[in-house]
């Protein structure tokens, strides 16, 4: 049985669908959710799922042990960033090597990076006169949007599109991608 964790800071529309997906799975359960924002939409989620969830301070994620004693103590064996914007530490990285992954709501390396997260990263497509955008989703190493391209899925960008309508074709393509990548992923690696 896979344990996994999913790290989020907002609506956590990505991860209902995560949580969806693996709902009456037999070997995977979606253990617990991290939110760095008391309030978020998250937050909701997990409590209609009965989902434990970890609400974790700054400090100690970056100058303590990144929660690594929590998460381990909970049996997680996989991490899933959906929508989480802080950056994951060089400790937590460690400790689950080649079992963190996240979706960025662009086609990487096109607009990563620190402050590229939501509309930010659609105006800059646009802004740039891009044709297309989409999604990738990739491991996570210790500096942002950077790690192996595991994924990636494409959206045609129309004259007409603003960044809230490439918002909702990103979305989408989010929506039908992310779950099932985390469950190829998880069958081709039995040891996490």
């Amino acid at each position: 049985m896979h344990s996994l964790a999913i790290f989020a800071s907002g609506t956590g529309t990505n991860a209902h669908q995560i949580i969806h997906h693996f709902r009456h799975h037999s070997l995977v359960n979606i253990s617990l959710i991290v939110c760095n924002k008391p309030g978020a939409g998250v937050l909701n989620i997990a409590a209609n799922e009965n989902i434990d969830t970890l609400l974790i301070e700054k400090d100690k994620f970056f100058n303590g042990n990144g929660y690594v004693d929590e998460l381990k103590k909970k049996g997680i064996s996989f991490i899933v960033l959906a929508g989480f914007l802080w950056k994951i530490p060089g400790l937590l990285i460690k400790a689950y090597p080649g079992n963190i992954i996240n979706i960025h709501p662009a086609l990487l390396p096109k607009y990563g990076g620190k402050g590229m997260f939501g509309m930010h990263v659609h105006k800059a497509a646009l802004d740039a006169g891009e044709s297309q955008s989409g999604i990738t989703i990739h491991y996570v190493d210790e500096i942002y949007d950077h790690g192996k391209i595991i994924f990636q899925a494409t959206c045609v960008i129309d004259a007409a599109d603003t960044p809230e309508t490439l918002a909702g074709k990103v979305h989408r393509l989010e929506h039908d991608h992310y779950p099932k990548i985390i469950e190829s992923l998880l069958y081709n690696n039995r040891s996490c």
